[in-house]
């Protein structure tokens, strides 16, 4: 069906225009929700659209529709708006290309998955949070499979399929007047998750972190654990994005080959990784997935590009023009974003500092100049390479751009978490106020 839609609305939109794109979405989700200690909703999820972007001397055109008895029409309409746009000498849409075999990104087992089983997902859950005397306040299960069809006048036809399950809880415990709080999640797109572990571990962390102490104001180290760390990160993407660089909204503008972080720190982004949370064969526009160096051994080498910044900045894209959804047209955006460090430096070697779990605020930085200040959640003082006791409450403040000029990596191992891959990272001295 998905073939048939797209050949039609291709055809028809190039009796009028120059060019046309048809983007194609079908997403097949099983969703149920925990409020407090019941699965209090859930509901299964169908939904399908296709978004049609044409271009004609020199003008683009956006329409999008969720009816297939529409989609002449919703042609119609991209052509309509092509002609009240502006001319953009920008504008392209991607060539015929081949595309790379991606491996463990669709698990029919999760494409089969019943109601009822993301219900006794969500049942396991809120059992074992009880079980270890806690309080859940929130969480969830979600599972669904995506198809997507990219095709366009270009000779370009894509077709990607794609599954996910993710996991997560929020636990309270109580504590003398007050209540501890932490959460755990978890996302793959294999039927190879468990809820039980993630209720576990926020359990684990929201009992370990009563009774906590002030501690002190001043420069340590701290050791940001996954969520930290990803959350900390999150903000480095605006500087590697064309469209930034472009606009003098980065840092890195005019700095590719010159030395911006640690020479024991590579950063990649690349939509071909195994079982990567967003790899895809291409993305959004057509464009094969690739790996793109970003920063190799500290220096720094290439922005991420879709279409239109590539041809404006002269240069080809990285694979990079993604979607929200059918009803959106590309961004520059990040596919798996992976940190790699040659170097390490484990708990066990830190004798004084503070072990950060996750931290709030993190949207708050400053994504231009790298400026922070945020709280950190669930918090450890560190004492001669040991968790020793929890803190009560610490903000931390500095910059990320001049983190990543100082930071190791705390652990061999790698987690990612939404876009982010990267092990939990070391800092050497942070601004931390108690």
């Amino acid at each position: 069906m998905m073939n048939d839609l797209g050949n039609q609305a291709l055809d028809y939109a190039l009796k009028y225009v120059d060019q046309a794109e048809i983007y194609l979405e079908v997403n097949e989700s099983v969703d149920a929700t925990i409020q407090n200690d019941q699965v209090d909703f859930a509901k299964e999820a169908y939904s399908m659209g296709v978004g049609i972007r044409v271009i004609n001397d020199g003008r683009m055109g956006f329409a999008y529709t969720t009816q297939n008895e529409k989609l002449l029409e919703t042609v119609d309409k991209a052509i309509s708006n092509a002609k009240a746009n502006f001319v953009d000498e920008n504008l392209s849409f991607a060539p015929k290309s081949n595309y790379p075999k991606i491996k463990e990104i669709y698990d029919r087992k999760i494409e089969t998955m019943e109601l009822e089983e993301s219900i006794e997902l969500g049942k396991s859950m809120i059992g074992k949070v009880l079980d270890k005397k806690c309080e859940p306040t929130s969480g969830g299960v979600s599972a669904g499979v995506s198809k997507i069809l990219i095709t366009n006048s270009e000779g370009v036809f894509c077709e990607d399929i794609s599954t996910h399950i993710s996991s997560f809880i929020a636990v309270n415990v109580s504590e003398g007047g007050g209540v501890s709080t932490a959460s755990e999640s978890d996302t793959s797109r294999k039927l190879d998750i468990d809820p039980e572990k993630i209720a576990h571990k926020a359990c684990e962390i929201a009992l370990n972190s009563r009774g906590g102490k002030h501690v002190d104001t001043g420069d340590t180290t701290v050791f940001l654990d996954y969520h930290a760390a990803s959350g900390l990160i999150s903000n480095f993407s605006q500087a590697i994005n064309g469209d930034n660089v472009q606009r003098g909204r980065s840092i890195y503008a005019n700095m590719v080959d010159k030395k911006v972080v640690s020479p024991s720190l590579s950063i990649y982004d690349d939509g071909t990784i195994k079982g990567g949370l967003n790899s895809s064969r291409g993305d959004d526009e057509g464009t094969p997935s690739q790996k793109t160096i970003l920063i190799g051994d500290g220096v720094l080498r290439n922005f991420i590009y879709d279409i239109k910044t590539a041809k404006k900045g002269n240069t080809n894209s990285t694979g990079n023009g993604m979607r929200s959804s059918y009803a959106d047209i590309p961004d520059v955006s990040l596919s798996n974003l992976i940190f790699d460090f040659k170097d390490y430096e484990p708990l066990s070697e830190i004798n004084d500092g503070l072990f950060v779990t996750d931290i709030l605020g993190a949207h708050t930085a400053n994504p231009i100049s790298g400026d922070f200040s945020v709280e950190a959640m669930n918090a450890f003082k560190i004492g001669k390479g040991e968790l020793q006791y929890p803190v009560k409450k610490a903000m931390l403040s500095g910059n990320l751009f001049d983190i990543l000029k100082e930071a190791n990596a705390a652990s061999k191992k790698t987690r990612q978490l939404g876009p982010y891959i990267t092990p939990p990272i070391n800092v050497a001295s942070l601004r931390v106020i108690g």
